[in-house]
């Protein structure tokens, strides 16, 4: 039964498990399905004004998303040709983090874990004043990077790529998540440093990998399934992602008897269906990209992105069979054409190209292309697996 996110985020609820792990492609709604989830468990205050999303003594939910980074935005001082700087929007969360749990070592060791261990970030501190004076209080509104060269050397600050930005923004939120599951594995209130996470009852992750080269990945995804392995109170988790890899081995890590994947129907509405086994076992991400690939031929309603779905599926075909190139799977009477095709749709950018609708002949050419599929074995054994 499709439904609108708000339905599926209430049977996330209802499911009352530890872990849910969520399985679906980009642009299917992911990040707006944490914002939904977490809209359910903790709604906008009444007056309409936004809370502090941060304060987690007032939350029941900690959730990373597209949204965690922006908080972080770039000052490059072009006019006045200084060093570039990561500034941080004014929030509790990094000032508890940085400032009473004293967090730096740790946010800077799992940065470079992902990284390079000689990229080094360095957090800028600052006293929060109140009326002209000093309150004893410190905030942390900026950070800067440099590589370390030897004790006394390094290279200056330099703007780190968005991809190192966003692992620096994780290594945040991962340091915050051990403190949390530390803390709550503590039954006894009073046991624990810090009441802040005495009401927090979820925890939504959003895709954390995507700018993870492989080792990174798996790394990435051994050390938070075995984090929440470790966690004994009653805090819940949801993991949602777009990399069937990581989606396999934090599946595998948390020993799950099942997991979910997210759909969007032509029609807007959404659908969670529940699976057994990883990727490679039950739902078969080669399979499940081929149905909707061929539900939109059946119901002529081919657009550009399936275009893209029908290329991913040729690389997966291709780099399973072991060709050197997916566009060798291609029939040979309608190369040309279809690689053309095939190459530019996933990856133009004009706007009257994207508003265009497909033509009838390119339609025509994704159902050619998706029968071509039936030519080779991998199918036959992927649906025996299914």
């Amino acid at each position: 039964m499709t439904q609108n996110l708000e339905g599926i985020a209430q049977q996330l609820k209802n499911a009352d498990k530890k872990v849910q792990l969520i399985y679906a492609f980009n642009g299917t709604g992911k990040t707006r399905l944490s914002k939904a989830f977490k809209e359910l468990i903790a709604p906008k205050a009444e007056d309409g004004e936004e809370k502090d999303e941060e304060i987690l003594s007032r939350q029941k939910i900690l959730y990373y998303n597209a949204f965690t980074e922006d908080l972080f935005y770039w000052d490059n001082d072009l006019e006045k040709d200084g060093d570039p700087k990561l500034k941080i929007q004014p929030n509790s969360f990094t000032d508890w983090i940085l400032g009473e749990q004293g967090q730096e070592v740790n946010i800077v060791e799992t940065f470079q874990r992902y990284t390079n261990d000689k990229l080094t970030p360095i957090f800028i501190e600052k006293d929060i004043e109140q009326d002209g004076r000093k309150t004893g209080q410190k905030t942390y509104p900026e950070v800067i990077f440099s590589f370390e060269r030897g004790t006394d050397e390094s290279s200056g600050n330099i703007k780190i790529s968005k991809g190192e930005e966003s692992n620096f923004v994780w290594s945040i939120f991962y340091t915050l998540l051990d403190l949390v599951v530390e803390s709550l594995n503590k039954p006894e209130e009073d046991d624990r440093e810090t009441d802040q996470f005495n009401q927090l009852e979820y925890v939504f992750i959003d895709d954390p990998v995507s700018s993870l080269d492989e080792n990174h990945l798996i790394q990435l995804a051994v050390n938070l399934g075995r984090l929440i392995k470790s966690s004994q109170s009653q805090l819940k988790f949801i993991i949602s992602t777009h990399n069937p890899l990581f989606y396999n081995i934090l599946y595998n890590e948390l020993s799950l008897k099942t997991g979910f994947i997210l759909s969007r129907m032509d029609d807007g509405t959404f659908e969670l269906e529940e699976k057994r086994g990883d990727s490679n076992k039950s739902f078969s991400y080669h399979l499940h990209v081929k149905d909707l690939i061929q539900q939109a031929v059946n119901q002529d309603s081919v657009q550009r992105y399936h275009f893209a779905l029908l290329r991913n599926l040729y690389e997966k075909t291709a780099n399973f069979l072991g060709y050197n190139k997916w566009s060798d799977l291609l029939p040979g009477d309608q190369k040309a054409y279809a690689s053309r095709i095939m190459n530019f749709y996933p990856h133009n950018t004009l706007s009257n190209e994207e508003i265009a609708e497909p033509t009838a002949p390119e339609k025509a050419m994704v159902r050619l292309l998706l029968d071509n599929l039936n030519n080779y074995g991998y199918w036959q054994q992927g649906e025996q697996n299914d």
